[in-house]
């Protein structure tokens, strides 16, 4: 049997149910966690990646600033650049042959121009020019024209004051920083020689279809022609009379 309840004690009420449209505990917790963001793809360092616009010049910038520097091409040709530009000072207060005042005019625009093409990564946008070339034979090009400029200086003149002397050894000194750099652009060229037979296709291969057109349309087949009407049996001929004969 089981024991009685005590007298004067009251049964629990059971309890409330939920009011209509109220969310469970569950869904509550879930309504106050934020949604999920879309996250931004990663980009690699060393790598172009999906930059795009002013993040991918950026990029650009960086990394041709980096590799101009840390080579030690943008030593070189500032170093070079110093040396004419001083020479130039020194040779405007002398009479010189114009060809001297030429060729180091000519060589402060060009050094100048790769200097602002590297440092603000031109060269990254116009592609179809090979320039790590066209520097190396500009130093090529460059460490002549100075050299030739000396022997030029020292010829032409049979005494030298102090401010001509200084001008030619730094002419001489420009000419070596331009070598310097040759050497330099080849240790840049190391370890990038084209394979052979890289273009030559392999072995027993045919030429397959031309690419970009699809396959050949299917010829529909043609209808076939109705069957031709019967002629008619000719008559026979009589028979001829025999000679001779009426």
């Amino acid at each position: 049997m089981a024991p009685k309840a005590a007298k004067g004690a009251k049964p629990e009420p059971a309890p409330a149910p939920p009011p209509p449209g109220a969310k469970p505990e569950e869904d509550k917790k879930d309504d106050k966690e934020p949604s999920d963001k879309p996250q931004k793809a990663v980009q690699p360092k060393h790598e172009v990646g999906t930059r795009k616009g002013c993040r991918l010049y950026r990029w650009e910038l960086k990394d041709s600033n980096k590799e101009f520097w840390l080579l030690g091409h943008a030593e070189m040709k500032i170093l070079s650049l110093g040396c004419l530009i001083a020479a130039m000072i020194l040779l405007s207060s002398l009479t010189v042959h114009p060809i001297l005042r030429l060729i180091i005019t000519m060589e402060i625009s060009i050094f100048s121009f790769f200097i602002l093409l590297y440092s603000f990564a031109i060269h990254r946008y116009i592609p179809f020019i090979l320039w790590p070339i066209s520097d190396l034979f500009n130093d090529l090009f460059a460490c002549g024209f100075l050299v030739g400029a000396v022997v030029f200086a020292v010829r032409s003149r049979r005494s030298m004051n102090l401010h001509y002397l200084l001008a030619v050894i730094l002419i001489g000194v420009a000419g070596v920083f331009a070598f310097i750099d040759v050497c330099l652009q080849r240790n840049h060229f190391k370890g990038k020689r084209v394979k052979k037979h890289m273009l030559v296709p392999p072995p027993g291969k045919e030429k397959g279809p031309q690419q970009g057109k699809g396959p050949e349309p299917t010829k529909s087949p043609e209808p076939a022609k109705p069957p031709e009407p019967a002629k008619p049996p000719e008559p026979a001929k009589p028979p001829e009379p025999a000679k001779g004969k009426k």
